[in-house]
């Protein structure tokens, strides 16, 4: 499957911004779809996931802020992302996993990975 990130940008703190991400060449649906970033001189950090029933689950820095949603007639998981910090400054990425997963996920469990998309958060 490939994933297509989009929406990053710049914005100011306490601004908004919408991520998008695309999936093409596999079901959607079934798919456990996941967020994390990467900010400059650190390692990638889980941001949020989307579990295929519907749940969703957010790091902690993250909660009451960014909200996942998916759109599985679209095949596109969204990241909404409010009230955003300089702290939020990183490379984002999207990443999909096709099977059963029944424990909180590590990097390694997704299969695919969108190319990440830059949002960046001045102060």
């Amino acid at each position: 499957v490939q994933l297509q990130a989009s929406g990053g940008g710049l914005v100011q703190a306490g601004g908004s911004l919408r991520l998008s991400c695309a999936a093409s060449g596999r079901t959607f649906s079934s798919a456990v779809m996941g967020w994390y970033r990467q900010a400059p001189g650190k390692e990638r950090e889980f941001v949020g996931i989307s579990w295929s029933g519907g749940r969703t689950d957010y790091t902690d820095s993250v909660k009451g802020r960014f909200t996942i949603s998916r759109d599985n007639a679209k095949n596109t998981v969204y990241l909404q992302m409010n009230s955003l910090k300089p702290e939020d400054t990183a490379v984002y990425y999207c990443a999909a996993r096709f099977g059963p997963l029944h424990r909180s996920p590590t990097p390694a469990d997704f299969g695919s990975w969108g190319r990440g998309t830059l949002v960046t958060v001045s102060s």
